[in-house]
């Protein structure tokens, strides 16, 4: 691995090459069909922002199950690969790797939202308190209390991981990140909050971490380990997790594990800008230490810190999100300090259409 750090400069290993160390971070932003089809504008969208070394889709459904959200992709059915494939080609024609993150919603889901036979799933019948769903016509609507998941349901809901990383690659990405961050069915698992099984799925450290290490187990058979990632959220605050009594320990334990499938990244987030708890230190320095693929870190950077964390070697990529949104020529934006960033307008974060999509000015 190249020990140049600087963020616009490109990271070459025996896995993966990127043109700079900038990653676009996965952000949902519901332009998808009402049946879960990628859209013509996602293409444009994607292919506006492939400055980036690695673009990580937005969240995508790897089955009807797991598409709780209006409007986000899927990844599950032949409609949908043919879809992405345009995604794919826009922005392998920029020059940059993309990967899609595969969300399986879990709890944190509406049967408005999903398809007539889906169903809402979850380690335990546990209903969010705090989170509410939007539903297309209806506005924010109250979470079901979901259904605790059989071992035949976590069966098959491995399956539909393996499946979809499958269609990914059929689709030319160039890999999958697993979504096991912001209280998203993954972290159901993980969290004691959401987790209360007794049995092999719940409980002990290694029995909550099973279902997440079956699924990036099963895909790195299927598609090769160089071609995943997973995201992690220790301490998040979405969608009603939040710490946990012996997350540090937890979190040891599943990186050990994840360190000997030889995932290509870690995908860490630090909710702390949205003010939760900070990423404790612990962990962090404990992935670092114990995981030798890429680590990605995400949340409040901007460039300075970005670099900063890179040449410390806290870091081998920085994710960014939201000056993404707005600004699809981001980094030539920063690369010239004169030209200012555009500002996202939030009431067009998740509406249909292109505008507050693909319309944002780009700079001459």
């Amino acid at each position: 691995m190249e020990t140049d750090n600087t963020l616009f400069k490109a990271l070459k290993n025996d896995k993966i090459s990127l043109q700079n160390k900038v990653v676009m971070a996965p952000m949902t932003r519901s332009r998808a069909t009402t049946n879960h089809i990628p859209t013509e504008i996602m293409a444009t969208f994607y292919a506006q922002r492939a400055d980036a070394g690695l673009l990580i889709t937005e969240g995508t459904a790897p089955s009807p199950n797991g598409a709780g959200y209006p409007r986000i992709p899927g990844i599950y059915n032949n409609e949908q690969v043919a879809a992405w494939q345009k995604v794919t080609d826009a922005v392998h024609k920029k020059g940059a790797k993309i990967f899609v993150q595969l969300m399986h919603s879990g709890r944190v889901s509406h049967p408005d939202n999903m398809p007539e036979t889906a169903q809402v799933l979850a380690p335990s019948a546990i209903a969010p308190e705090n989170t509410k769903m939007y539903v297309d016509g209806k506005g924010e609507q109250d979470i079901p209390l979901p259904k605790e998941m059989t071992k035949k349901d976590i069966e098959i809901t491995i399956e539909e991981h393996v499946q979809s990383a499958k269609n990914a690659i059929a689709a030319g990405f160039d890999g999958v990140e697993l979504h096991g961050a912001n209280g998203y069915l993954l972290e159901q698992f993980i969290n004691t909050n959401t987790n209360k099984r007794t049995d092999n799925y719940g409980g002990s450290v290694e029995n909550r971490s099973r279902f997440t290490l079956e699924i990036a187990q099963q895909v790195v058979e299927a598609i090769g380990a160089h071609k995943v990632g997973i995201r992690l959220s220790p301490n998040g605050a979405l969608n009603d997790v939040g710490p946990f009594d012996g997350q540090e320990e937890t979190f040891a334990h599943l990186v050990k594990e994840l360190e000997k499938l030889n995932l290509l990244y870690i995908h860490l987030i630090n909710h702390e800008s949205m003010g939760a708890p900070a990423l404790p230190d612990a962990i962090l320095k404990n992935i670092r230490d114990t995981f030798s693929g890429l680590l990605i870190l995400s949340g409040g950077y901007d460039p300075e810190s970005a670099n900063e964390a890179l040449e410390k070697n806290d870091a081998d990529l920085v994710a960014f999100g939201r000056p993404f949104i707005a600004n699809p020529d981001l980094l030539h934006r920063w690369q010239n300090g004169r030209i200012a960033l555009n500002e996202p307008n939030p009431d067009l974060f998740y509406t249909p259409g292109p505008e507050g999509y693909t319309d944002y000015p780009i700079a001459k």
